[in-house]
């Protein structure tokens, strides 16, 4: 069956970074998009960084700059690096494969992670 599963994520005082990785199985890893979002509490879930087939990124305006997505298709794995953290970006993030193009809509997604909790503090 399908599996996405987030790790990496963790506590971290603001300016500080994390590298979260999310590992895929189950499915053509290579043909899809992927995706972070994230979703803190009390607010809808925002697409964060995809990544396509062909290896284009595409970020949110609020993390451009300070995170990067990247994948490893022979390990099936997503990461993405996340540095100069701010309290803002205090989340659950998930991971999300996508057969039906690579933008930041959820209803796009086929797949989706449990999530991992990032907390920022000041």
């Amino acid at each position: 069956q399908v599996q996405l599963v987030e790790s990496g994520g963790g506590s971290v005082q603001a300016g500080g970074f994390l590298k979260l990785s999310c590992a895929a199985s189950g499915y053509t890893y290579s043909s899809y998009c992927m995706s972070w979002f994230r979703q803190a509490p009390g607010k809808e879930r925002e697409g964060v960084a995809s990544i396509d087939s062909n290896g284009s990124t595409t970020y949110a305006d609020s993390v451009k700059g300070r995170f990067t997505i990247s994948k490893d298709n022979a390990k099936r794995t997503l990461y993405l690096q996340m540095n100069s953290l701010t309290p803002d970006d205090t989340a659950m993030y998930y991971c999300a494969a996508s057969s039906r193009g690579c933008f930041f809509a959820s209803a796009n997604y086929d797949y989706w992670g449990q999530g991992t909790q990032v907390t920022v503090s000041s």
